[in-house]
């Protein structure tokens, strides 16, 4: 149950964000898409983004986090790619923007609903 609040919750923020940035920036179809771009945004990086990072863990030390932040916004254009239309970001410049104002209305609904300790 709490995967799929999870889902819906990360399909809100990534709504809101395309809400908030310009339609040139960033754009997605609705609400169900924005759902679906959040399961692909978690797969690939799961995935190729999980790879990327434990590649260039030396140089993810050496830039304090820097370079898993670039991988998360390269995992974000990615899913851009795949969705075509549906789900759409700019460039990478607006990527990097999309990530940072997902993750803050994010941690803005954790707070709302709030996080529950897993047992």
């Amino acid at each position: 149950m709490r995967f799929i609040i999870e889902v819906l919750l990360s399909g809100l923020a990534i709504f809101l964000a395309a809400l908030i940035l310009p339609d040139s920036a960033a754009s997605v179809d609705g609400f169900g898409w924005a759902i679906l771009a959040g399961l692909i945004i978690a797969f690939v990086n799961a995935t190729i983004g999980t790879v990327l990072r434990f590649f260039t863990f030396p140089l993810n030390i050496l830039t304090l986090g820097l370079i898993s932040f670039i991988i998360t916004v390269l995992m974000v254009q990615l899913t851009s790619y795949l969705m075509g239309s549906r789900f759409d970001v700019a460039n990478f410049w607006w990527a990097a923007v999309f990530a940072i104002v997902v993750a803050v209305i994010q941690m803005l609904l954790d707070g709302i609903f709030g996080a529950k300790p897993r047992d």
